[in-house]
């Protein structure tokens, strides 16, 4: 009798176990109704999808993107219950993450990250609408709120619509392919879509056997963004992305280079030539090392321009004490979805946060013995993170001067845009309507250049800081040729700096002389600024390298007159609190500028000069110092 029960519990025991290994290897088909949720979002996910029925073996999904977990339908919809193809495609989203159709693709799961972006510059435009219709005469302010997709058909409008409006968050990506130079928008795609060259393979297999042979490897959806998704939109305007791998745009012809060395041929055929690169490219960091989720998907406030938004600072990696930082379990939920996708280990250190608005950078950390390192998600490689160098802690006469002031080797220059509307242009394509129509706004472009940055003044309630400004928009519109009815003044001209962040940064800093005694830095444009001595007085003379332009009498690339007042109506610059230097501030850097003359930059006199200023100096000057009269 013993032996019988015994026998019977083992095979209870044992059928138990079975049971319980079949529930475990075959999960989703015991849960309600073969649907379980998702233990990090709400979406409900279904094993029995009919999906799979003709894209079996499918590969390269990522791992927290997989059909076995999220099925097809959470990214794809469609009708999942139909084996008829026709019947299974309808309702379906080809290619999901624009942000037409976000919210019931991508931000069924990730719907704080779509509110983010949905306020984010990257998707309104705002401050490109903003400044195009200011300079248009549409608008009495730079700093009102716009949204690019809410644009009419004013003169302005369709000068966006014609050369500005491809490059948002909200143009959709309607062709399957990788992301490359020319891609615009596509939504969560514009960051997130890799494929792998397995997969760019079975794409060029698909369209060559006229979208018959299924690809096996579709492409993957991660947070491992490269600087080439960056590179389509980023390349245009203050051209970020060029700059930093270290090409400036020319005028020539791809048939005028043709295998020249030192020249680069972009896809869209613009012809670039190499100049320095940026030190943190030469390292191998890619754009969002620096500019994390927080930043490039936004924090959900609304911005009127980049600056604003762009809360990453040298020194937050670069710092003059210490780090700021945080431990690993104060890590927002995006911060840990990112710190866990890129399988980081460092949970338990120190990770430094941005100063201003404290949000994590995930891939840096603080060792025990208090040393900072960067993880490059490139490659993974570990880099030091370098202190400021003394000379930037102790000068106390340039503590109002930004890191990219001294430490950018160029930027940019464009100069003599002329903006004239063609009306028989035949084959106009209209960028935010995706169709063609006719007429079309057209630049002219005179020179394309590149220097050591100028100066300006940035003054708001976050204090004063000196940065660098590229001449932005000294550029005339021909407004008649687009409103013929329009009154009053209808040639418009405007010379307007914009504030530029080059992102060519160099180890080695621009010498003294390069901003004291430098005419384009003080915003006088290029030429020969002496310090002439004669009778034992000083005089500084500048001689411009342009012709003046026939509007305001200025040299054609200059900012501000030499040492003359400017109108306080005047508008010169593209932001409301960014300046050119006032006359009493270009006197006091010329001053410096002709103690140079004879002083040497690390001279023990210009060395204390940095430490107590200079007013504090000229107490002590010899009879044989001759100061400036002008």
């Amino acid at each position: 009798m013993k032996t019988k029960r015994y026998s019977i519990v083992l095979f209870t025991i044992a059928f138990l176990l079975l049971i319980l290994l079949f529930c475990v290897r075959n999960k989703i088909f015991f849960e309600s109704e073969g649907i379980y949720k998702n233990k990090y979002v709400n979406t409900e996910i279904s094993s029995s999808e009919s999906c799979i029925q003709c894209h079996q073996n499918t590969k390269g999904y990522s791992k927290y993107h997989n059909p076995e977990f999220i099925g097809c339908a959470s990214c794809h919809l469609g009708n999942t219950i139909s084996n008829n193809k026709k019947e299974a495609h309808n309702g379906m989203i080809l290619i999901p993450g624009n942000l037409s159709d976000a919210k019931n693709t991508c931000g069924t799961c990730h719907s704080s990250e779509l509110h983010k972006i949905e306020n984010s510059l990257m998707t309104t435009n705002s401050g490109i609408v903003a400044v195009d219709k200011f300079v248009f005469g549409e608008a009495d302010s730079l700093d009102y709120h716009y949204h690019i997709k809410d644009i009419k058909n004013s003169a302005a409008d369709k000068h966006l619509r014609d050369l500005c409006a491809n490059c948002h968050l909200g143009a959709e990506k309607t062709n399957y392919g990788p992301i490359n130079q020319l891609s615009r928008g596509g939504g969560c795609n514009a960051c997130h879509l890799n494929y792998s060259n397995e997969a760019i393979q079975d794409f060029d297999n698909y369209l060559a056997s006229n979208k018959t042979e299924l690809p096996k490897f579709h492409p993957s959806t991660t947070v491992f963004t490269t600087d080439t998704h960056c590179f389509g939109c980023h390349s245009r305007s203050s051209r970020i992305s060029t700059n930093y791998i270290g090409l400036q745009e020319t005028l020539l012809d791809e048939n005028e280079v043709n295998d020249k060395t030192g020249y680069q041929v972009l896809e869209d055929k613009r012809v670039y030539k190499y100049l320095e690169e940026d030190v943190h490219h030469t390292k191998g960091l890619l754009c969002i090392d620096c500019h994390s989720s927080h930043e490039v998907m936004g924090d959900g406030n609304t911005y009127t321009h980049a600056e604003q938004a762009v809360k990453i600072q040298c020194i937050d990696c670069h710092f003059k004490d210490k780090p700021h930082t945080i431990p690993y379990d104060s890590l927002d939920t995006e911060s840990l979805l990112v710190f866990s996708h890129r399988n980081y280990k460092h949970s338990d250190k120190k990770i430094i946060v941005a100063k201003k608005d404290n949000h994590p950078l995930v891939n840096t950390y603080v060792d025990t013995l208090g040393d900072a390192f960067l993880i490059g998600k490139k490659d993974g490689k570990l880099h030091e993170l370098k202190p400021q160098g003394d000379v930037c802690s102790r000068d106390n006469a340039h503590k109002n001067v930004s890191c990219a002031s001294c430490h950018s080797s160029w930027t940019p220059r464009c100069i003599g845009c002329h903006n004239k509307f063609d009306e028989e242009e035949p084959q106009a394509f209209d960028l935010l309507d995706k169709k063609y129509v006719k007429g079309q706004w057209k630049e002219y472009v005179a020179e394309f250049s590149s220097s050591l940055p100028a100066m300006g003044v940035r003054e708001n309630n976050e204090g004063r800081t000196i940065e660098p400004a590229i001449p932005g928009m000294i550029m005339t519109i021909d407004l008649k040729s687009y409103t013929k009815n329009a009154t009053g003044e209808t040639l418009l001209f405007h010379r307007l700096y914009a504030p530029n962040s080059p992102h060519t940064t160099t180890k080695e800093v621009r010498d003294c002389v390069s901003c004291h005694s430098n005419s384009a830095a003080l915003g006088y444009g290029k030429g020969s600024l002496i310090y002439n001595i004669k009778n034992n007085s000083g005089e500084w003379i500048f001689t411009p390298e342009y012709a003046l332009n026939s509007h305001d009498n200025l040299p054609e690339d200059a900012w501000i007159p030499f040492l003359k007042i400017i109108d306080k109506k005047t508008v010169n610059s593209t932001r409301t609190d960014f300046r050119p230097f006032t006359v009493e501030e270009q006197k006091n850097i010329l001053l410096v500028g002709a103690c140079l003359q004879c002083h040497k930059d690390n001279s023990k006199v210009m060395r204390q000069t940095l430490e107590f200023g200079i007013h504090a100096m000229l107490k002590k000057i010899s009879a044989s110092c001759v100061l400036p009269n002008n």
